[in-house]
């Protein structure tokens, strides 16, 4: 808190597919039991694990030959992954390189069992598989164990009415179901109550820009334990941090 400049930790020689190298990264996770960075390495089609201990100089490979984009944990170090060429998530545990197909995999399409590009996940305390159904224009929810979602945000095609969601990335689901969405090509953050037929918009929705009130295509977004909502802002290359009441 405070800092004026970062620090690299994971991918310091610049882009390749080199051990010590990533291209074009899209989500990261902190696995505390061991201690480091869980890596999507989107360009280079796989899931690498980066220590976080002084003096790590490469990743490992848990994942390959996957078109990944999304990833999440569960309790019980669960791995989810989204891959976008083949519009599934599966779950794995860790050292697994099959996994199991826990959201959509039966192929590009608009079913309530199909996803079209899955970006990000969401997983809560009873596996339960939120994930942003990125050319569907909307958020499925996937019960532990089910064979189709339900459409819990978005799903009336693309727009920019609050019934509607334009390429949906970062997600987060709070203890109550409620859905906070990464609207990117609106360049709004979204709020959808559990059960709600349409949204509110938490974060801009002024059109794209760089004032206080503006995101330009925001894409991933975190809360911290104060409630404070931190936005991956693309166009403007920057994180914002907004105050939610």
């Amino acid at each position: 808190m405070g800092d004026t400049k970062g620090q690299v930790v994971a991918g310091v020689n610049g882009r390749g597919n080199r051990l010590d190298q990533l291209n074009c990264p899209t989500d990261v996770l902190i696995d505390k039991e061991t201690d480091s960075l869980i890596i999507c390495d989107r360009l280079n089609r796989r899931v690498v694990r980066w220590s976080r201990r002084s003096g790590t100089t490469q990743g490992e490979i848990l994942i390959d030959n996957i078109r990944c984009c999304g990833l999440a944990m569960d309790d019980q170090r669960y791995l989810y992954i989204s891959d976008t060429k083949n519009h599934e998530v599966k779950r794995y545990q860790i050292g697994d390189k099959n996994g199991t197909i826990v959201a959509g995999g039966n192929g590009r399409g608009v079913g309530l069992n199909q996803l079209n590009c899955p970006y990000y996940i969401f997983v809560d305390q009873q596996q339960t598989v939120y994930v942003s159904d990125w050319n569907n224009h909307r958020v499925m929810k996937w019960n532990k164990g089910a064979k189709e979602g339900i459409v819990v945000a978005g799903g009336q095609g693309k727009g920019n009415a609050l019934t509607k969601l334009d390429r949906p990335q970062g997600l987060f689901v709070d203890t109550l179901g409620t859905i906070y969405v990464a609207d990117t090509v609106n360049a709004r953050v979204m709020c959808w109550p559990k059960g709600a037929k349409q949204g509110t918009v938490i974060v801009s929705g002024n059109g794209y820009g760089e004032e206080e009130n503006q995101l330009n295509r925001p894409v991933g977004l975190s809360f911290d334990r104060h409630g404070n909502l931190y936005v991956g802002d693309w166009d403007n290359h920057c994180v914002q941090r907004f105050s939610i009441e």
